[in-house]
């Protein structure tokens, strides 16, 4: 409660967001006089039986909170899943709250208003959250993990994926010293991103280009990957969907699926299940994020095995 306490107070101090009554949601109205979540009209809104997203670190400004908020605005679905690392508690000594991170929250809250089932399985970085697993924040559920059924009759493991990390369970001193590396990276790719928009050019990560490029970064991700898929397949499962490491990716592990939805610091991704049980990964990318963006299909719709 402490730690909730302060990182809501702080919140508070330096943007001064309140989450708005329910009755002002559903009226449009915000209680510090803010627009309400952007209309959806005339631009195409694409739906989904369900939504995954994760690592958004909401709170520091490695988040892509408009692009992110544009996201959510025009992809709509029956269930959302916000698989961890959602909000980042990490960087409370560091916090940073924009108008666009409000709109990020007041989408999520559109949605529990619109009938969304919302469902918060909360990660490392979030993991003051976990003190309220079993409860109902705000009209979404917090817990620990989850078993979603696809439409294919599929049953998918659903966490964040933070206990499979070495550096986590072993040296968590160790971790934060990287996060300060990764939140280094992440500016100079912010730098980046304002002269490719400038230049009308599509959002591109320099951060996640380096991780590709440098080997031990490459084999920590399999290995990681691997880890959890037969983690997966002591459960009885038919596969896993997580997130922690940044890196949307979906295959098949032996004989189980593995996804992972990725981020919204880097890739900008989120895993998608249409109304038949196909699986894709999303990324959103635009040059302006206001101005009709389109999903890119980093995967062909997935009928698996």
């Amino acid at each position: 409660m402490p730690k909730v306490s302060r990182i809501l107070a702080e919140a508070t101090r330096y943007s001064g967001f309140t989450a708005p009554k329910s009755s002002e949601r559903r009226k449009g109205r915000d209680p510090r006089g803010l627009p309400p979540a952007e209309p959806h009209h005339p631009r195409a809104v694409h739906k989904h039986r369900t939504l995954f997203i994760s690592d958004t670190h909401l709170g520091t400004r490695g988040c892509k909170a408009e692009l992110l908020a544009d996201f959510l605005a025009h992809n709509e679905c029956e269930e959302l899943y916000l698989v961890g690392d959602i909000v980042d508690g990490w960087q409370f000594k560091r916090w940073y709250w924009s108008e666009a991170q409000d709109r990020v929250v007041r989408e999520v809250l559109r949605k529990v208003d619109d009938g969304t089932r919302v469902i918060y399985v909360p990660g490392n970085h979030d993991e003051f959250l976990r003190d309220y697993i079993g409860r109902s924040v705000a009209g979404i559920e917090v817990v620990r993990e989850a078993i979603h059924e696809t439409a294919s009759g599929l049953r998918l493991l659903v966490l964040h994926g933070d206990q499979f990390d070495g550096v986590i369970g072993c040296a968590k001193w160790l971790a934060h010293v990287g996060d300060r590396a990764y939140t280094l990276a992440l500016r100079l790719n912010d730098g980046l991103h304002a002269v490719r928009r400038g230049l009308g050019l599509p959002y591109w990560s320099l951060s996640a280009y380096l991780k590709r490029a440098v080997k031990n970064a490459v084999e920590y991700v399999s290995r990681y990957e691997e880890i959890v898929a037969r983690a997966a397949a002591t459960r009885g499962v038919d596969g896993v969907i997580c997130g922690h490491i940044h890196h949307a990716e979906m295959r098949h592990i032996g004989n189980i699926l593995y996804l992972n939805d990725g981020d919204w610091v880097e890739s900008c991704s989120a895993l998608a299940e249409d109304g038949f049980g196909n699986l894709e990964i999303l990324r959103w990318a635009t040059a302006t994020p206001r101005s009709a963006p389109q999903p890119v299909r980093t995967a062909p719709a997935l009928i698996p095995a």
